[in-house]
């Protein structure tokens, strides 16, 4: 039977976290370079601090992982890994009306590149494992901290760095990760409604580079390898692909359903003119394409001999990244166009039917009033698939709470999180950590 837990002095307890949370958007761990060893060394000072040891994994370049583990006698079964990635994407310092590394605190947010990806659920793990070792309670299980570099472009130094070079380092029954947390709205329905990813889409990240014939831009002829990049994106652009109601989002919509928070039926033709109008939706049932960079040319009276342009295309659980390339190859039609893979990843997805999932539901419902639970697929690609795909049970789970406007800063300009959301965050991570591993 677990015992009560103990006392903690919640205030205390926030506001140590909430200057860990700045500090830690101080550091610029851009991706590229990463430079995540710079994480790693104010992690590791943290922890070090608290008398837990560290294990670092340099993959080269500074290019640093962080482990620290809290043992357990196993009755419980398997670790339970909180992992989080150090790294962040690139940011556009024009548009930002904070420092993005500044970790600013202003009308009731924090602001900073990595306030919602991912370092405030990052500071939130930690914390939790913190607070366990502080109480000293005795664990059931392993409690595992993991951060990682190299997320943000695939894990090549990361993740999957690690399953390759140290898989005894990610050994694990559950994992908790990001690609889940609350909304306050959905459906424009106002009610507190929190996905936890159970599965998620499957990058497939190409490259198109046309070729063609270079001359004089005052004698246009047929064989412009601008020209045939911008058709081969035409093409690509106006492709319809059809909308398909994953089998997982059959038990998602039912749910929303029963909350009186969507209404109709689950099905490609009832969800059509939903997926038109609301683009979250329209990732959920479609393989889906963005054009994200393109380069041609060297001067302006020059016709370029080569073209090339960046797709980032996010597939849905169970299709074929080959299968799905060689539709591309057949809809652009043109043999002087050629697709190059940079990346591809692909997982299975994680039963709900789980204790991690039922503690989180519990959690979740004794800490916010009227909340909905739901297992979903996240439209993004996480570290998770590398667990997924050897058996291991991982989660995309949070326990912010923010609004459709701020979830929208997501890789954005002015990425920030509320500061109670944050707080909320840091309370429910830990009460589920603390019910899977507490004796």
């Amino acid at each position: 039977m677990m015992t009560a837990p103990p006392a903690i002095d919640w205030d205390a307890y926030f506001d140590e976290a909430l200057d860990i949370f700045q500090r830690y958007l101080r550091i610029d761990t851009s991706n590229p370079p990463g430079n995540e060893w710079r994480a790693a060394d104010f992690l590791e000072g943290i922890l070090t601090a608290e008398g837990v040891p560290c294990q670092r994994y340099d993959a080269g370049g500074g290019r640093v992982s962080l482990r620290a583990v809290l043992p357990g006698d196993g009755s419980a079964g398997g670790p339970l890994l909180l992992l989080n990635h150090t790294d962040v994407v690139p940011v556009e310092r024009e548009y930002w009306e904070e420092d993005p590394f500044g970790g600013v605190i202003r009308d009731g947010c924090v602001w900073g590149r990595g306030a919602l990806d991912m370092k405030s659920l990052g500071v939130a793990e930690l914390m939790a494992f913190l607070a366990l070792k502080r109480e000293g309670v005795p664990l059931r299980r392993d409690l595992v901290f993991l951060a990682v570099a190299d997320e943000e472009a695939g894990g090549l130094y990361g993740i999957e760095w690690l399953a390759r070079h140290h898989p005894d380092a990610i050994r694990a029954e559950y994992v908790i990760n990001e690609g889940g947390g609350g909304v306050t709205e959905l459906f424009g329905v106002h009610r507190p409604v929190f996905n936890v990813a159970v599965a998620e889409k499957g990058p497939l990240w190409l490259r198109l580079v046309a070729e063609g014939t270079p001359g004089h831009g005052s004698m246009p002829h047929d064989d412009n390898a601008l020209e045939r990049l911008v058709r081969a994106l035409y093409r690509i652009h106006t492709w319809q692909r059809e909308l398909v109601v994953y089998p997982l989002l059959d038990e998602y919509f039912s749910r929303l359903r029963r909350a009186g928070i969507f209404r109709g039926e689950a099905t490609p033709e009832a969800l059509a003119p939903v997926a038109a109008e609301d683009i979250r939706v329209r990732a959920l049932l479609t393989n889906t394409i963005s054009i994200t960079m393109a380069q041609s040319g060297i001067k302006h009276n020059v016709i370029p001999g080569r073209a090339e342009a960046a797709i980032d295309c996010r597939l849905l659980p169970g299709v074929d990244p080959d299968a799905f390339q060689r539709q591309l190859e057949e809809v652009i039609d043109d043999p002087k166009v050629r697709l190059e893979r940079v990346f591809a990843g692909w997982s299975e997805p994680s039963p709900y039917d789980t204790e991690l999932f039922r503690t989180i539901e519990e959690v979740i419902r004794q800490h916010v009033e009227d909340a909905v639970v739901v297992p979903g697929v996240t439209v993004g690609f996480t570290d998770s698939r590398v667990f997924r795909n050897q058996g291991v049970v991982a989660y995309g789970f949070s326990g912010g709470l923010d609004t459709p406007e701020l979830l929208r800063t997501f890789h954005g300009h002015n990425e920030r999180v509320t500061i109670e959301s944050f707080r909320l965050n840091c309370r429910l991570v830990y009460e589920v950590v603390r019910r899977m591993c507490a004796a």
